[in-house]
């Protein structure tokens, strides 16, 4: 069974994305597939303050294990400033270089209070990922005025994202057994 990894890219409490990557599990679920989310607010940040790099870092590489051993990511970034948040950058700072991503499966869900639905955060980390050597899926799902369209117990509002968000689950697992596949050979 393939296992799913989503992604809540903020360390926020209570945040939009948390929210969002607990209404996409489910979904994942529902395929057949192992979904869990990983959320940055549960990132052990006190053993990166101060610049911690090679070192022996048991919490960091404990939570960080969560994501690398998945068959594919959902990252659901929120747009911070223009940009995602800078817990995102430091978790991935803190991933095996060039290890981690070289050849994962990733897909991008990106939230915003705007109108673009953190579309420059999703690019941003888009260009992150593929130096990294990462598969990326290329159907994105962007939730623009997220708190208009979203609801944490009604879900999505908006017919066409919720039809976006099915069409990027199911195109995911297909693109991750692709991949594999590919592997393989």
């Amino acid at each position: 069974m393939k296992t799913i990894c989503i992604l809540s890219g903020t360390d926020r409490p209570g945040s939009m994305a948390l929210k969002i990557a607990n209404h996409v599990k489910p979904l994942y679920e529902k395929q057949g597939v192992n979904a869990r989310v990983v959320s940055l607010e549960d990132f052990p940040l006190a053993e990166a303050i101060g610049g911690n790099y090679g070192k022996d870092l048991p919490q960091i590489e404990a939570f960080r294990n969560e994501v690398i051993d998945a068959d594919g990511i959902v990252m659901v970034i929120p747009e911070y400033n223009g940009s995602f948040p800078g817990v995102l950058k430091m978790f991935i700072d803190y991933l095996p270089f060039p290890d981690a991503f070289h050849k994962k499966p990733i897909a991008f869900i990106g939230e915003a209070a705007g109108a673009f639905g953190a579309l420059r955060a999703v690019e941003q980390m888009q260009m992150i990922c593929s130096y990294r050597n990462a598969h990326i899926c290329p159907e994105r799902v962007f939730m623009q005025r997220v708190k208009k369209i979203f609801d944490e117990e009604e879900g999505i509002g908006d017919e066409m994202v919720s039809k976006l968000l099915n069409s990027q689950v199911e195109g995911f697992i297909q693109f991750v057994s692709q991949i594999e596949t590919m592997e393989s050979v």
